[in-house]
């Protein structure tokens, strides 16, 4: 059996498969079956006691699991989400406890995955079965739900129907498993249709899932080129071993039967790995047309419809040398989860850089009100300012003494609605704040440290994105600024500093995307228009 990290993916095999789950709680399992979109198309879609069967889907009572068969899940479907939440006669608002679900097929477990909740989700989403082409796929998510069953309901538009639950407009939804950087919940589920909606979380994760296939894709073409080389020089010393052959015709001839083995084995590893390459273009190519515009190039036609919100944005591209043309958005979830460092010298060089970062941070969530705070003591983004003029909180802050103030207000919001969280009543934040901090840690006093350490705590209740810019501070001498810098995901801007996929340790170069610098593209992405 094989156990499951967050994000992973397996082939399926075999005809029947089984979902159970256990945990120190008392739980309810349920199915969703659902389309690209990852929304149910009717009632039969939801599978639970109170309608436990649909064309491919069975829920069974002892004991409690969801029966698959794939081949008689409905053709137009996508995925079926196999789901936890907490009994309905259990105590209200009783949290998950650590979920194990498994996936059993005909000759046995196929697949485990622990989930150990973090937030107070009420329900999970934890294996999903999917289409891959011809085929299926399992992978584990671990998405949550604080708003428990109703919230994941609603979510997945299953929430029309009369036997839903309705969801308390109070109970923010978070997440069991946060996207990072070493363990990115992703899918390769088919592009939505033009002007479907996209689920939250649905494009990022489409996007990590085609970075995984490209990143197994790389790691079979440097193994095969390997182990091609180890043959090769194993051979040729084999050949050349025996001073008394080494130079015979016999020895000649292993020479080039060693060389040809080599060059054969190398060639079908390059075509292999070109042909997944041309396919995974090609998805890009397809997404690229229906993503929204924070997670879409900067040529796409979203930045040409209605504003659509996006659980992600787009850094840059990630490229491996050596490895053909092909080139992978690099994405984050948003609100960041973890702050973006900027890491440079001199924040003048970098702003076409976090202008790209604003504009994607600004194009995420178009049914909030954005308010930005810049902090921005040299004036490296004096430009940008202006254009973002009707969304800042208040005027940049250029001087040091401004520093602080800023900071605390940020900070003073983020307890409130601590305080409002913890006593019950909290409610998913209205706004979309964006701090952009530049030129650290120049200027900025130990007290104005922990107040960005406050916030990378708190950020997420007031729905906070944070971006700094200065050098990499991971090794300095002051404990604090250290432990900050250690906190934030870097983005290099020096060529040639590599980042490693986390499913094969590969090097990957960044091109990090840079705002056009035509005046009038720059108004029209920065919403100053």
């Amino acid at each position: 059996m094989i156990e499951l990290q967050a994000g992973q993916n397996i082939p399926l095999t075999g005809d029947i498969f089984r979902f159970r789950a256990e945990a120190d709680t008392a739980l309810e399992i349920s199915a969703l079956v659902v389309a690209p979109d990852l929304r149910v198309a009717s009632a039969d879609d939801w599978v639970s006691t109170a309608r436990p069967q649909t064309p491919g889907v069975e829920l069974g009572t002892e004991p409690a699991e969801v029966t698959i068969t794939p081949a008689a899940v409905r053709a137009d479907a996508q995925a079926v989400l196999l789901v936890v939440s907490t009994d309905s006669a259990a105590v209200t608002g009783t949290a998950l406890s650590k979920v194990a679900a498994t996936l059993h097929g005909t000759e046995g477990p196929v697949a485990e995955f622990v989930i150990a909740p973090a937030a107070g989700e009420t329900a999970l989403i934890c294996l999903e079965v999917y289409r891959r082409g011809p085929g299926w796929k399992l992978r584990a998510l671990g998405q949550g739900y604080a708003g428990g069953l109703a919230d994941l309901l609603r979510t997945h538009g299953a929430d029309a129907y009369p036997t839903a639950p309705q969801a308390p407009q109070t109970a923010p939804a978070t997440q069991a498993t946060a996207i990072e950087p070493a363990q990115p919940a992703t899918q390769d589920a088919a592009p939505a249709q033009l002007g479907a909606p996209l689920e939250v979380g649905h494009g990022l994760e489409r996007l990590w899932m085609i970075f995984e296939d490209a990143a197994r894709s790389a790691a079979a073409l440097g193994s095969a080129r390997d182990y091609a080389g180890t043959r090769l020089d194993q051979e040729l010393s084999a050949a050349v071993s025996d001073p008394a052959t080494r130079n015979t015709p016999a020895a000649d001839a292993a020479r080039v039967e060693a060389q040809r083995k080599h060059d054969e084995l190398i060639s079908t590893a390059e075509l292999n790995h070109l042909r997944d390459s041309e396919q995974l273009r090609g998805e890009l190519a397809e997404a690229d047309q229906v993503l929204p515009p924070s997670l879409a190039s900067w040529d796409a036609p979203a930045w040409d419809r209605a504003p659509a919100p996006a659980d992600g944005i787009r850094l840059g591209e990630l490229y491996g040398p050596g490895r053909g043309p092909l080139r992978i958005p690099y994405c984050v979830p948003v609100p960041l989860n973890r702050p973006l460092w900027v890491d440079t010298e001199s924040s003048a060089a970098v702003a076409p850089v976090v202008g790209a970062l604003l504009a994607r941070l600004l194009a995420a969530a178009p049914q909030r009100t954005t308010l930005v705070d810049i902090i921005d003591l040299t004036g490296a983004f004096t430009g940008l300012s202006e254009l973002l003029a009707p969304v800042l909180a208040g005027p940049p802050v250029t001087d040091i003494a401004d520093i602080s103030p800023r900071l605390q207000s940020l900070v003073d919001t983020a307890e409130l609605a601590e305080m409002a969280h913890s006593s019950g009543a909290g409610a998913p934040p209205t706004e979309h704040r964006v701090l952009l901090a530049a030129d650290f840690p120049h200027g900025y006093h130990t007290a104005d440290v922990h107040r960005l350490g406050a916030l990378l705590v708190r950020g997420d209740l007031i729905g906070l994105s944070t971006v700094i810019v200065g050098p990499n501070e991971s090794d300095s001498e002051d404990g604090a600024i250290a432990a900050l810098s250690r906190s934030c995901r870097h983005l290099p801007t020096v060529s040639g500093t590599p980042l490693f996929d986390p499913w094969t340790n590969n090097a990957w170069q960044l091109d990090l995307d840079l705002l056009p610098q035509e005046p009038e593209r720059q108004a029209r992405f920065l919403r100053a228009n």
